[in-house]
């Protein structure tokens, strides 16, 4: 597991999840823990390193 830290996307503050670094690829939804927004998460690690981390809101 590898603790990541970014700004969620409705309201700023800086949050931080816990990505589990054995599967290569995800997407996935999570819920900020300060405003309940649902935010759009992807990860993408090679060799258990983290390469690409993506925090978006799923508003259009």
């Amino acid at each position: 597991m590898l603790e990541q830290f970014f700004t969620c996307p409705y309201c700023w503050e800086t949050i931080s999840m816990l990505l589990d670094t054995s599967v290569s690829r995800q997407t996935y939804i999570e819920d900020c823990e300060v405003c309940c927004n649902p935010i759009q998460i992807e990860t993408n690690f090679f060799n258990k390193e983290l390469i690409d981390f993506q925090a978006s809101s799923i508003e259009q």
